[in-house]
């Protein structure tokens, strides 16, 4: 079986664990948000960070669910995910749901 990839393997932005942007961007909180472990088989929210506040879109972190949505259901990780998941794809609100506990 084939590991499927996070958004910072995918995406390249170099804000996880030891990447080459940590210094100047932080962490992304997408490789950090263990309530997400394993959705979609990634790992944190490695595969869900459309509903993980502080993530990058274009070099900008982006904030809130509400505001950054748009901006997520256009990016081709994004899409990428939807389709490989097919029927397993967690919808957002159950995601969200997982983060406020």
């Amino acid at each position: 079986m084939v590991k499927k990839k996070n958004c910072w393997e995918i995406k390249n932005c170099g804000r996880h664990e030891g990447g080459e942007h940590v210094q100047d961007l932080g962490i992304c909180p997408a490789t950090t948000e263990k309530r997400l472990h394993g959705i979609h088989e990634g790992a944190n929210a490695g595969r869900a960070c459309w509903v993980v506040v502080g993530t990058l879109c274009k070099g900008e972190v982006q904030g809130s669910f509400a505001q950054k949505y748009k901006n997520c259901e256009k990016c081709e990780f994004y899409q990428g995910v939807r389709k490989e998941e097919g029927g397993k794809f967690m919808l957002s609100a159950v995601l969200l749901n997982k983060i406020r506990g």
